[in-house]
């Protein structure tokens, strides 16, 4: 029986261009999207931009255009790089729409007509120049954890920390220039924990990650607080209906797209969109999303929707990032790599194999591996699957005139057979996201009908005319099963599978799929064609090279403020044993080290990140001494808690020197 389904993605920001960690969610959706239509599923797939908010506003200002054509230029180019990657929307559209603005506007009356709207008197910053408050983004100041310059007033993008407008120290308008000052201001906020009985008993249910449903629970325990859902012009969204000079919080009429999008394929195709949202709805809804974004999905989402008279969804899968090469994506390595510079050097549907091949319904990470990404590419698209056709075409077209034969020997008979036995483990895999082990069964079985068509070395049996016989039996049942795999490969090739389509004279549909027997007798194929080239690392080098940002060298490179001999004289700077040294995962420069300040200080030890990789390895550094910054503030960096700073000399790369080990220095000893 037919279901009914609707499945989104998370919208795109409309200020940035697609990269390849982003396609992670994009093709995992896609293929799911594809295999449930195979199987004759009413399957609906929107999407929409997200197009609110302070950042497009800045973005727009700083190229001198208005949010509204940049959104629609961001758009053009979201769309394009979609579409050649084989992302194949029902519906794509923008948060800026009336649709949005309709559903948006319904879902905040509802909530407030049903008391889940309330108003707080909270501090804000002002500008006393231009008479507004300032949104987070137009205050600008030092960072009040490491004292970085010209940061934003909600995270340092030096050292990663987040804080409130009010914590920078010496903060600006970036409007105005003025210094803004502390006024009282009406927020609008959402109560959350109205729906805290529903949430929890939604979240218990079996089709959530259980990963993500322990992270929810510790949300709870820590309670569910309002949620402040209003800000202040200059803001670009949806002003709220009853509160001139407030908008909307971009967070709040994103998710609302999904609505939208819908709305906007509904009228244009005649479908009802109550079906699938209004609250007795029988059908299914389905959100993929990063992890990173699940509080705003499985929490506020379904309370929204729920506090509005509208129906749940129906589960939300998340996924984890993507590195590259066991790293974060890195613009001056030249791993941030943007969907357009990888479609200017490799076909698409190599990473969506690579990512079929390691996609599971977990959250874990994802890690493309350059090399890997190479090997297992030409091994299995292009030197297991694609193999099997192009051995055996050949031979069908100029000694059987493109024709097969049904009749197979009882090997090769038994052989397709098993791969047809397979197509319930191949759906369930699909159906469950685990596309990995799908990847992995349909590539053994490309295995076996290589190692019999090895067997039967037709290229040499068709020398001679009493193997003719055993030839096109061989050669048929070769094309036949990978036929049936490149069929059971069509989510994630859907290109490769079209092509093969036209050149075996077929169609591809999961009920063909299943049961399926051998092309008829005399069935006519067409001249083989080459389906898929084996990827080159020349162009994987070159797609790194375009990919690489260098950081201008800057005009000069000024003096720091000056300090006095106080400050100065307040760094208590000591000698210390390096007692233990270790890799750090993820991070290219650091060592930990554990230091041994001595007996002079009681022992004391510190743990402290060194960017010293570079020239030395963790058991080269062991035992030796070193200069350290003993009283310097703990500083939480990303792999931890750093509790001092290591001081070296050099150029650097290689040339980054320690103490000497015969400098006669001791661990404790005071540097002055």
């Amino acid at each position: 029986m037919s279901k009914s389904i609707l499945v989104t993605s998370a919208l795109p920001y409309a200020n940035g261009s697609i990269h390849i960690g982003h396609l992670v969610e994009y093709i995992q959706t896609d293929i799911w999207v594809r295999f449930q239509k195979m199987c004759g599923n009413d399957c609906i797939y929107i999407c929409a931009d997200d197009a609110h908010g302070t950042p497009i506003m800045l973005r727009a200002q700083q190229e001198g255009i208005s949010p509204e054509e940049l959104i629609a230029k961001v758009k053009q180019e979201h769309e394009k790089d979609f579409a050649d990657f084989l992302i194949d929307f029902d519906n794509y559209h923008s948060t800026h729409s009336e649709e949005n603005k309709k559903h948006a506007t319904t879902i905040y009356e509802r909530l407030k007509e049903n008391g889940h709207i309330t108003t707080k008197t909270v501090t804000d910053l002002f500008d006393p120049k231009e008479n507004i408050f300032l949104p987070d983004r137009f205050v600008k100041g030092e960072c009040p954890k490491c004292n970085a310059k010209d940061q934003y007033g909600d995270n340092c993008e030096a050292c990663g920390s987040t804080y409130t407008p009010a914590d920078l120290i010496n903060p600006y308008s970036s409007v105005s220039g003025a210094t803004p000052i502390q006024k009282e201001n009406l927020h609008y906020f959402f109560k959350l924990n109205d729906f805290k009985d529903m949430l929890q008993q939604w979240i218990n249910q079996d089709n959530l990650q259980p990963e993500i449903t322990n992270k929810l629970k510790e949300w709870f325990e820590s309670g569910l607080q309002d949620w402040d859902i209003s800000r202040d012009a200059p803001y670009f969204g949806f002003e709220i209906p009853d509160a001139p000079g407030k908008y909307f919080y971009v967070w709040l009429d994103a998710p609302i797209g999904y609505m939208a999008s819908l709305q906007q394929y509904c009228e244009r195709t005649g479908k009802d969109f109550d079906s699938y949202w209004n609250k007795d709805s029988n059908a299914q809804v389905y959100h993929f999303i990063g992890k990173d974004i699940a509080y705003f999905h499985m929490l506020f989402w379904p309370a929204m929707l729920h506090g509005a008279n509208y129906r749940i969804p129906t589960a939300v899968f998340c996924h984890g990032f993507l590195t590259v090469d066991g790293a974060k994506m890195s613009k001056s390595r030249g791993t941030f790599i943007k969907a357009r510079t990888y479609l200017d050097h490799l076909n698409p549907e190599y990473l969506r194999y690579y990512f079929a091949a390691k996609l599971g319904p977990g959250v874990n990470d994802l890690d493309l591996n350059l090399d890997d990404f190479q090997q297992r590419v030409n091994s299995d698209v292009v030197g297991k699957l694609v193999n099997i056709a192009s051995r055996c075409a050949g031979f069908i077209t100029k000694k059987y005139d493109n024709k097969l034969t049904a009749n197979f020997n009882e090997e090769c008979t038994h052989a397709f057979d098993l791969a047809v036995e397979k197509n319930n483990q191949i759906k369930s895999y699909y159906e469950a996201r685990k596309y990995s082990e799908a990847m992995r069964v349909i590539m053994s079985l490309a295995d076996i009908a290589n190692q019999i068509i090895d067997a039967h070395k037709p290229w040499e049996r068709i020398k001679e005319d009493k193997n003719r016989t055993e030839v096109h039996q061989v050669c048929s049942f070769g094309l036949n099963i990978f036929c049936l795999l490149i069929g059971y490969l069509k989510p994630v090739l859907p290109e490769l599978a079209s092509k093969s389509e036209s050149f075996l004279n077929t169609e591809f549909t999961w009920e063909n799929l299943y049961n399926c027997k051998p092309m008829p007798e005399d069935h006519e194929i067409n001249k083989f064609k080459p389906l898929i080239t084996r990827i080159e690392k020349e162009l994987v080098d070159k797609m790194i090279e375009d990919s690489k940002v260098e950081t201008a060298p800057k005009a000069s490179d000024p003096i720091s403020d000056e300090i006095t001999f106080d400050d100065f004289a307040k760094l208590d700077f000591r000698i210390a044993k390096i007692v233990k040294a270790e890799h750090v995962e993820g991070a290219d420069k650091l060592l930990q080290l554990t230091l041994d300040l001595g007996e002079p200080t009681g022992g004391i030890q510190k743990n402290v990140f060194a960017g010293i990789k570079s020239a030395y390895s963790p058991e080269e550094v062991e035992g030796r001494l070193t200069v350290v910054v003993a009283n310097l503030a703990p500083r939480k960096m990303r792999f931890g808690m750093s509790e001092g700073m290591v001081l070296a000399a050099g150029p650097g790369d290689k040339d980054i020197f320690l103490l000497q080990p015969d400098s006669g220095a001791k661990a404790g000893m005071r540097v002055k």
